[in-house]
């Protein structure tokens, strides 16, 4: 049941994270979430994702720590703990603080890398990191700037790596098969994957246009935009000087049920039909934030869209649990979109247990 009582704008408007997130409050998370949504305390409803639970079990679960081996994210290839297991404050705050928006990405993970100790975790965790950013394109990433960015998905986020002790992925994370309870409630209230600050302002870059003065800024097309948060915060970017407004059109299907809509205007529709009907989308920016890997749905919206642009937020373990069922999208792009090639491979903030991250293709001039 959605909550109707829901502000997004509101929301936004009065966060601060001593209000409203456990790290700095001293609340229980699932007080947080009550707060922030406005949940009274009778209410039950029952969150379903990879599995199912409520606020109340979800912090039982939090309070359990490590019982069932539910920290339990670093392992081998056979799925056995490693040891030690379990990372210190130090390497989750560095993982953290790399999607800081006050950083660049490219010397934040230099950072990460030279700060880190051979053979250990956290050099694990960002060999893989670097190995698998891969930026053929100048000016997409923000540069670093003292800026701070309102984003309650990220803030909380960054209180679930403290709680659940995870530095991020790593190699082997391809082969964990366990969630924690609190990625249901992530999933219904904000979506599947946190929009750093960094993937939103190269989106908004992406959308301006090539000569600011002749042309109009490209649209977004959030296909498969779910609760609509991803275009919230891009609608809510604080867009740099010489950037133009955005114009962000979420269109979902409405087959998936959320407890927060995050917008008002979604267009219920099928993504392919969508694309027919608005000229193969020419002259925007499509944008696909964990487009399902079951079904006919990311294939024949990739084949149809007549854009210049492609922007994928994703799994990049090939797990499939997004875009393909047997593939990482950057892979079948390159085997099926030959028009296409990748410009852009960041890592995005990755739930615990997850590889996430943001790929984009562009057009391939034509050759002369």
């Amino acid at each position: 049941m959605a909550l109707k009582r829901f502000n997004p704008n509101t929301l936004l408007e009065n966060w601060t994270d001593e209000k409203y997130s456990p790290t700095h409050n001293g609340k229980t998370f699932e007080e947080c979430i009550r707060a922030a949504f406005d949940i009274p305390k009778t209410d039950n409803y029952v969150y379903r994702a990879q599995g199912e639970t409520s606020l109340a079990i979800t912090q039982r679960a939090i309070g359990g720590k490590r019982v069932h081996g539910m920290h339990s994210w670093y392992h081998d290839e056979d799925g056995n703990p490693n040891n030690p297991p379990h990372p210190s404050a130090d390497d989750i705050s560095a993982y953290t603080n790399l999607f800081s928006p006050s950083v660049s990405l490219p010397k934040a993970l230099n950072a990460f890398r030279a700060t880190s100790k051979p053979n250990t975790l956290r050099a694990t965790i960002s060999n893989h990191l670097q190995c698998r950013f891969d930026n053929t394109t100048t000016g997409l990433l923000p540069s670093k700037k003292d800026r701070t960015h309102t984003n309650p998905y990220f803030s909380l986020w960054t209180y679930s790596c403290e709680e659940l002790e995870w530095a991020g992925p790593w190699p082997n994370t391809v082969h964990t098969k366990i969630a924690h309870h609190i990625l249901p409630v992530f999933y219904h209230h904000f979506g599947c994957v946190v929009p750093s600050y960094a993937a939103l302002h190269v989106i908004a870059k992406l959308a301006q246009p090539a000569k600011p003065s002749k042309e109009d800024v490209r649209p977004i097309l959030d296909i498969g935009s779910g609760n609509g948060y991803w275009t919230f915060m891009l609608r809510n970017f604080p867009l740099v000087e010489g950037m133009k407004s955005l114009d962000v059109r979420p269109v979902d299907n409405g087959l998936s049920e959320y407890r927060v809509s995050w917008v008002e205007d979604t267009m219920h529709e099928d993504g392919s039909g969508y694309l027919k009907k608005n000229d193969g989308g020419k002259g925007c920016v499509l944008l696909l934030v964990y487009p399902q890997a079951t079904g006919e749905f990311t294939g024949p919206v990739l084949k149809a869209f007549k854009g210049d642009h492609v922007v994928v937020a994703g799994t990049q373990t090939g797990n499939g649990f997004t875009a393909f069922q047997d593939v990482v999208v950057d892979e079948w792009v390159r085997r099926n979109l030959k028009d296409f090639e990748l410009t852009l491979r960041m890592p995005l903030p990755s739930f615990a247990g997850k590889d996430e991250a943001l790929f984009v293709f562009q057009r391939k001039k034509a050759e002369k």
